[in-house]
């Protein structure tokens, strides 16, 4: 059990790293140069003041039209993205990890407020479960692959939050929840998760086409 702890916290901790800068550099390369060979025309109107007024608009609770019209979704996708956030960075045991190995440190959260946030993700995972399956317009649209997707991201949450309160077992669901950290990271590129890379380009994009173009709002 040690030997396999050692193992996942030390060369897979930097296996996961190199997988998602490697894999996040490829798709964030790849995509500047497809979009220069096949969009040639996008870079002729990408306007700066539109892409920032569209992407402030998109990060604001409430800020788009289709947020308003769905305020239960709303509520839960910015709590569940910033505790997602929140918790990996600002988790005092996270803290001390990179106090540990490089001697930097930052703000950290109250064990109490992680935890509570912690449970925030976990119970949105759950909403966002049972709307794939109850919703008929999104159930439509659901692939196997996105019940996968919930899962890598729910386990590092669930693993980190028993073996914190040391529940029966914990020794070992604290090496599930490092291997499924690391599982989430290097997944991050090559799954729908990467949208955290493309929301901004994405975004800037659409506010661009939309203002500069059609004169319109995309929001």
């Amino acid at each position: 059990m040690h030997g396999l702890y050692n193992f996942v916290s030390g060369p897979l901790v930097w296996v996961s790293f190199l997988v998602f800068i490697g894999g996040s550099l490829y798709r964030l390369i790849s995509m500047g140069t497809l979009a220069k060979e096949k969009e040639s025309p996008l870079f002729s109107y990408m306007d700066l003041y539109y892409s920032f007024r569209s992407i402030f608009h998109w990060i604001i609770p409430f800020g788009s039209e289709n947020m308003k019209k769905h305020p239960v979704m709303t509520l839960v996708t910015f709590a569940f993205h910033i505790c997602l956030m929140g918790v990996p960075i600002f988790l005092f045991a996270h803290v001390i990890l990179w106090k540990e190995a490089w001697n930097i440190s930052w703000w950290y959260l109250s064990d109490p407020v992680a935890d509570v946030m912690t449970l925030v993700v976990i119970a949105s995972c759950l909403f966002f479960l049972g709307r794939r399956l109850a919703l008929p317009e999104v159930k439509y649209l659901t692939s196997s692959s996105d019940f996968v997707i919930l899962g890598i991201v729910a386990a590092p949450f669930v693993t980190g939050f028993w073996a914190y309160h040391q529940w029966p077992g914990y020794s070992f669901v604290l090496i599930l929840h490092i291997l499924s950290g690391e599982i989430m990271l290097a997944a991050i590129p090559f799954t729908r998760l990467s949208h955290m890379l493309f929301f901004p380009f994405t975004r800037a994009y659409m506010g661009s086409e939309f203002g500069a173009v059609k004169n319109a709002r995309d929001w």
